[in-house]
């Protein structure tokens, strides 16, 4: 039986029609990407299934008792005195507010008046069975590594998206709804996300742009066009393939059409000779070609992006020299040499928090380096994206965004109309003159190139740029990047955009240490699982003597150990081995992530899990197995 069936969805905002005789199921064990270009109506539908919003006409049916949580696109969900535990007990609802009250006056100091609430407080929550989601909202807290008592203001963008999750699932939903999820998160905490959506048992539906993710993670994706809802119940490389042969064919059927209603244009306007019967019906067939002619809904046109091209900068725009920097308490860059060049597409890699900031201010010259030298190249015309989301008043318009007060913008030399400057980054009149705080997320993002891309510029620094863009727009993004003949510094998470556009990239290995990588993030995912491969091959605690007699004797051969004929022919068997534990894992995954899967019985679905559990744990002794006696 499936948790959630919508049929016959109808919704307008405004002029704008979301859905048109939408059908959408929800089953257990679905993991479903909805994909659709910005401001086509994703979050409305997400509000709309959750129950928050009310369609104009249809019905949606829920599973009697199914419980649904949706984690917020946006992160200001808190006050700046709530604690996470506070938020995290809000997804409790009613018994939320009783266990955050609870929880505040015991880790405070208590008179009469608070005693005597505690006992009380206490009575409810033993009348309600009310211990039992204490424990829980104590291991989702204990489960996502979050200080029950930290401020959440204090936090930083990638943990708050941690604590909006925390409280998405406390509550043991039945249907999770995820809101691009990876906005604000670093590369170690989506890979982190995709584990915990991986275990997560019931339902979840989610919208996202990053491509990585939605190959990793959906069994299906349904794609949300103009109105239409339709699914593809396949991986996001054949839905690529898919979508394209459906909108040649829907061309084609249009051409066609569009020719058939011309020629009974030319015929009518020639005049009917007689009152027949058959040119009745052929009137009549015009009328029908006309109203269907007028429904049509045709899809937007893409993006036209393009850079005010500034004149060429020096060859070098940037050189270090054995810079360090610090800040109270953690070493942030330590002795990095770097030659930044025209034309360098430079990416930079690490969690939130290692200086990725610092070291893109320390470049450009807006810091002064502790120690080393930091020279910048001549005739700079930097466009910094990230400083343009602090200037962006949303009680403004769009036009007055952009434009700021002026008709036209000046691109490359030319003037142009700030209307038909805003078209070329999907903008229709009516929507130019919105308020920028009505706009959803990707429309921001446009706005945000918009202002960028109107200023003449000979480096980009582009901090985070893919964050809610949709997929076409973010392919015009890299193709832009890619071919603009400038220097590109970019700071980024999504990892297909990184591999796309990055001709190199910095890795904040910690502790100060930064490594220049050729490539993009599969160079850089490569050199990490060597290091982790070395690291745990490398004795843990090598004794003193032998530290000594390394460093006394470098250049002496280790001597090989001979092995036995039993370990040698262990040794020659472990390859192959090993090879077939890992087809097995692999079958047993992708059995695991199918989407009926988890409406089997439970002990088939215990069974399946416990095989990959000790599946994978004779994977690990093998390896360790083959480094022992490979020494």
């Amino acid at each position: 039986m499936p948790l959630l069936r919508a049929t016959q969805l109808q919704h307008s905002i405004g002029q704008q029609i979301v859905l048109d005789n939408a059908e959408l199921q929800l089953e257990a064990g679905d993991r479903v990407c909805l994909l659709g270009r910005n401001g086509c109506g994703k979050s409305t539908l997400l509000r709309i299934v959750e129950g928050s919003a009310a369609v104009d006409a249809g019905e949606v049916w829920r599973q009697p008792g199914v419980k649904i949580a949706r984690m917020e696109q946006t992160l200001d969900f808190a006050s700046p005195d709530e604690t996470i535990y506070d938020v995290v007990a809000d997804g409790l609802a009613g018994l939320g507010k009783v266990l955050r009250r609870y929880h505040e006056l015991i880790i405070g100091d208590m008179g009469d008046a608070e005693l005597k609430e505690l006992e009380h407080l206490q009575r409810e929550i033993e009348t309600n069975d009310g211990w039992s989601f204490q424990q829980r909202i104590d291991n989702i807290l204990t489960r996502l590594e979050l200080d029950a008592d930290a401020k959440v203001c204090s936090m930083s963008g990638g943990w708050r998206r941690r604590v909006a999750l925390a409280r998405a699932l406390v509550c043991d939903p039945d249907i999770l709804l995820l809101d691009e999820p990876t906005n604000h998160l670093d590369l170690d905490g989506i890979l982190w996300l995709e584990q915990c959506v991986m275990s997560f048992q019931g339902c979840v539906l989610f919208v996202t742009h990053d491509r990585a993710l939605i190959e990793k993670l959906a069994t299906r994706i349904v794609e949300l066009d103009r109105g239409i809802l339709t699914n593809y119940d396949t991986n996001y490389t054949r839905y690529l393939e898919l979508r394209e042969h459906a909108l040649e064919i829907e061309a084609e059927h249009n051409a066609l059409f569009d020719k058939r209603l011309a020629q009974e244009e030319v015929w009518i306007r020639q005049g009917i000779k007689a009152r027949r019967t058959r040119n009745e019906g052929r009137v009549r067939a015009l009328e029908r070609m006309r109203s269907e002619r007028s429904r049509r809904r045709v899809q937007s046109g893409s993006a036209n992006l393009s850079v005010n091209q500034a004149d060429r900068t020096g060859k070098v725009v940037a050189e270090l020299t054995d810079v360090s920097f610090s800040v109270p308490g953690k070493l942030l860059v330590d002795n990095l040499s770097l030659l930044v060049c025209r034309g360098d597409k430079l990416a930079l890699i690490g969690p939130n928090g290692a200086g990725k900031t610092t070291l893109l201010r320390l470049i450009l010259g807006e810091l002064e380096a502790q120690s080393g030298t930091v020279k910048a190249g001549t005739n700079l015309q930097v466009a910094y994206f990230d400083q343009l989301r602090d200037r962006l008043d949303e009680s403004q318009r769009v036009v007055d965004i952009v434009g700021q007060g002026r008709d036209a913008v000046t691109i490359n030399g030319k003037d142009r109309h700030i209307m038909s400057y805003l078209g070329d980054f999907l903008f229709s009149p009516e929507r130019a003159r919105s308020h920028f705080g009505v706009l959803s997320g990707g429309e921001r993002a446009r706005v945000q190139l918009a202002c960028l891309f109107s200023q003449p510029a000979n480096v980009l620094v582009m901090d985070e740029p893919t964050n809610d863009l949709d997929m076409e727009t973010l392919e015009l993004l890299e193709s832009l990047l890619v071919d603009f003949s400038g220097t590109v510094l970019l700071v980024s998470h999504d990892r297909s955009f990184v591999d796309s556009v990055a001709s190199s990239c910095l890795l904040f290995e910690g502790q100060g240490v930064i490594s220049e990588h050729i490539g993009g993030y599969s160079e850089v995912s490569s050199y990490m699982s060597r290091r982790l491969a070395q690291q745990k091959a490398a004795p843990a605690n090598p004794s003193p003597s032998s530290s000594a007699q390394a460093v006394a004797t470098p250049k002496a051969s280790p001597k090989a150990r001979k092995l036995s004929y039993k370990d040698q022919r262990e040794l020659d068997g472990l390859p192959s081995k090993i090879e077939n534990l890992e087809l097995s894992l692999e079958k047993l995954a992708e059995k695991s992530g199918s989407a009926g899967f988890y409406q089997q019985d439970p002990s088939v679905i215990a069974e399946v899990l416990d095989k990959i559990t000790a599946t994978q744990a004779e994977l690990d002794h093998c390896m360790e197995r083959w480094l022992e006696l490979a020494e």
